[in-house]
C-alpha cells in the first residue's frame, strides 16, 4: 500500500518490518502503532519466520510518541496506552527481534531498541530520555530499558535527557554492537545468519529463559533434559554428529 507507513519482507527466515513515516521521523503515530502491531503479529505467526529485523527509512529510527497526537488529549486518550501492547510483542515474541539503527532513537524508540533481543548502531546514531524534557515521565519504557542499562548511566541519562552517541550506548548495555555506517548491514546479516542456526523451538525456550530467574537446579535441569530428548534437538545432535545443518536453517 501506498499509504502504509509500516512494510513487511520475508527473506530467507528473516522478517524484515521497516518503519517508513520518514516525514515524522518514523514518530509513533496511531497508524504507524497499529501497523507495527499487525506486521508484528504477522511475523511471530509465520512459521517461515526465523528472525524479525526492525529497520527504518530516513535518517531517524523512531523519534518516540508522537507530540501532535498526543497535544490536548486525556490521559486515557493518549497513544502511549497502546505502547506497552508493542514492546511485550517485542519483548515477548518466540523469535529473536534485532534492532538496525541507521540514526537516532528518542524515548520511545529507545524504548523499542532496549525490547529487541539484539541492538545494532551506526556510530553516527545517537540515542536520549528525552522525556523529562518535556514534563513526562520515561515510565513505560523503564520497563524494557532499565534491565539493560548500567544503574549509574540510568540515573544520569533518564534525568538529564542528555544525547549520547552509539559509541556510549554500547558501553552502558543499551546495544550490542557500534559499526561504522557502511558495515551496519554486514554487522545484522551476521547476527541474522547466527540466529537462524538456533532451533526454532529452542530459541524461544530461551528467550523465555532470559526473561525469568532461574533459581534451581531441578527445574532447569528437567527443562534441559527435555529439550535433549526433544524432536528438534535429536534432530540438532544426529545434525552435529552427520556434520551437516539441521532441518530447521533455511536454505
Amino acid at each position: 500500500m501506498a499509504d502504509e507507513l509500516v512494510h513487511i519482507v520475508v527473506d530467507r527466515g528473516v522478517a524484515t518490518v521497516t518503519l517508513d513515516s520518514p516525514h515524522n521521523r518514523n514518530a509513533l503515530s496511531r497508524q504507524l502503532r497499529g501497523e507495527l502491531r499487525g506486521h508484528l503479529s504477522t511475523a511471530i505467526d509465520d512459521d517461515n519466520v526465523r528472525v524479525i529485523v526492525l529497520d527504518h527509512t530516513g535518517p531517524v529510527f523512531c523519534a518516540g510518541m508522537d507530540l501532535k497526537e498526543a497535544g490536548g488529549a486525556s490521559a486515557g486518550d493518549q497513544g502511549v496506552n497502546e505502547f506497552p501492547e508493542i514492546l511485550e510483542q517485542i519483548r515477548t515474541s518466540p523469535k529473536p527481534v534485532v534492532a538496525k539503527l541507521a540514526g537516532p532513537a528518542r524515548a520511545g524508540g529507545v524504548g523499542i531498541v532496549a525490547a529487541a533481543d539484539i541492538a545494532v548502531a551506526a556510530t553516527s546514531a545517537t540515542f536520549a530520555f528525552t522525556e523529562v524534557r518535556i514534563g513526562v515521565v520515561p515510565a513505560v519504557i523503564s520497563v524494557t530499558v532499565l534491565p539493560r542499562l548500567l544503574p549509574r548511566a540510568a540515573h544520569e541519562l533518564f534525568l538529564t535527557g542528555e544525547t549520547f552517541d552509539a559509541t556510549r550506548a554500547a558501553t552502558i548495555g543499551l546495544i550490542n554492537s557500534a559499526v561504522p555506517a557502511e558495515e551496519l548491514d554486514a554487522e545484522v546479516k551476521r547476527y541474522t545468519d547466527m540466529l537462524c542456526l538456533g532451533g526454532p523451538v529452542a530459541l524461544a525456550a530461551t528467550k523465555a529463559l532470559l526473561r525469568s530467574e532461574p533459581s534451581d537446579f531441578g527445574t532447569m535441569l528437567k527443562l534441559s533434559a527435555e529439550f535433549f530428548a526433544s524432536e528438534e534437538g535429536q534432530e540438532g545432535i544426529t545434525a552435529f554428529a552427520q556434520k551437516r545443518k539441521p532441518n530447521w536453517v533455511p536454505e
